[in-house]
């Protein structure tokens, strides 16, 4: 079976919000790599060489992945709500801290609560603009 990963744009952010993740559910950067250590970015300002240009953070057997835009390449960035990443926790209480943590200084959409689902559930826009969606049900578990 195929294994899916997020993978985050940021314009300049991307290490600040990957310290932040690491921070929230631990875990080790598996690789970090500044777009000024790549071929042919001499030319780039120093702001532009110090953008990442992929770091990934290992939480669990998964990866979340991400890089920042480079401006002087044309690239924009536009943050929206089509995309979420969803986190199945083991517990309510890991639910509870990782919406906690993950929340702050961002948007409420939905506080944790039981849902007519059946499910405990929340979903909020992070600090840098990433929406995420904390979704716990012991019998997905089972």
């Amino acid at each position: 079976m195929a294994k899916l990963n997020p993978y985050l744009n940021f314009d300049g952010t991307a290490e600040e919000a990957f310290t932040f993740y690491k921070s929230i559910f631990g875990g080790e950067f598996v690789g970090a790599h500044k777009m000024g250590n790549a071929p042919g970015t001499e030319n780039l300002s120093d702001e532009e060489k110090n953008r990442m240009m992929h770091i990934s953070l290992r939480i669990g057997s998964d990866l979340l992945m991400a890089s920042d835009i480079v401006p002087s390449f044309g690239q924009h960035l536009t943050v929206g709500n089509n995309n979420y990443i969803s986190v199945f926790p083991e517990s309510k209480e890991e639910a509870d801290r990782l919406f906690n943590g993950l929340s702050q200084g961002g948007i409420i959409e939905m506080p944790m609560e039981e849902q007519f689902w059946g499910d405990y559930f929340g979903s909020f826009q992070d600090k840098f603009g990433v929406y995420w969606m904390i979704n716990y049900n012991e019998e997905n578990l089972k």
